[in-house]
């Protein structure tokens, strides 16, 4: 059950920084989590604070932390639960002038999964990339970071996200049957690799686009394994990440996808 509750407050440690929440995403780990699909890689044990990003100012600042100070206004990627008053961070990064507090909330799930697969895939200038599931959170921001890196990004959503796709920098198409063909037509001299953001069955297509499972990486679908697909999940040095999609955003070349936005309780 999914309650509002009183729980301790937590303080920084050394190396942390607390801050007065103002913003916290949802994503779909975060329903993964409730639902059990993902208790077998990672338990939880209740009662538990959800969420996994957040936005808010900086009010204690643990010993040997340089660079902040209280009143700094952050973004992070946390595991130990954000949707509360406060939170505790070990990563973190200014929030760029260009962005909302609430685009700052959903930056640091998708901009860290994105740039992290990003870079498992080489993904550079000159690099042609199709994301599967382009007009999400995370794929919004591989499209938009690979297009940054000087990549061509061809990118698949419903028919309706088309334009949005086209001003993050990439060429749309429909997903599902005839994708292979689609993205040849759009792509002749060939795709170098692929990004499975949606989990939607693609993965035996991605392959053949990309001409080989070693080009392609999910972060989706279970059964990458079968096909020899990378499953890239977790964390990796989360503070560079961070640190990158925030100077993409001061550059105005990233902007985190916000599906809606909605209230929280009421501070007491």
């Amino acid at each position: 059950m999914l309650k509002v509750e009183d729980a301790p407050e937590p303080h920084a440690g050394p190396g942390e920084v607390r801050i007065r929440v103002e913003a916290a995403s949802v994503n779909p780990i975060d329903w993964k989590l409730r639902a059990g699909y993902l208790q077998q890689v990672m338990p939880l044990q209740f009662p538990v604070i959800p969420g996994r990003d957040a936005a808010g100012v900086v009010d204690e600042v643990g010993d040997g932390v340089t660079g902040t100070v209280v009143g700094d206004r952050v973004f992070e990627l946390s595991d130990t639960g954000t949707t509360a008053e406060y939170s505790v961070l070990t990563a973190w990064a200014p929030i760029p002038d260009a962005w909302t507090v609430e685009q700052a909330a959903a930056a640091g799930v998708a901009g860290e999964t994105a740039i992290r697969v990003l870079d498992l895939l080489n993904v550079g200038a000159g690099s042609t990339l199709l994301v599967d599931g382009a007009a999400g959170g995370v794929g919004s921001a591989a499209v938009q970071i690979a297009a940054a890196h000087g990549a061509t990004v061809i990118g698949t959503a419903s028919e309706h996200n088309h334009e949005y796709l086209r001003s993050l920098g990439a060429t749309p198409t429909t997903y599902g049957p005839g994708l292979a063909d689609r993205v040849t037509a759009l792509a002749p001299g060939g795709v170098d690799a692929a990004f499975d953001a949606a989990g939607a069955g693609s993965l035996p297509d991605l392959i053949t686009i990309a001409s080989g499972a070693d080009k392609v990486v999910t972060i989706a679908d279970p059964t990458a394994q079968e096909h020899g697909v990378r499953m890239s999940a977790g964390t990796e040095k989360p503070e560079l990440a961070l640190a990158e999609a925030a100077d993409l955003g001061k550059a105005g070349k990233y902007a985190p996808h916000v599906a809606t936005a909605a209230p929280g309780p009421s501070r007491r």
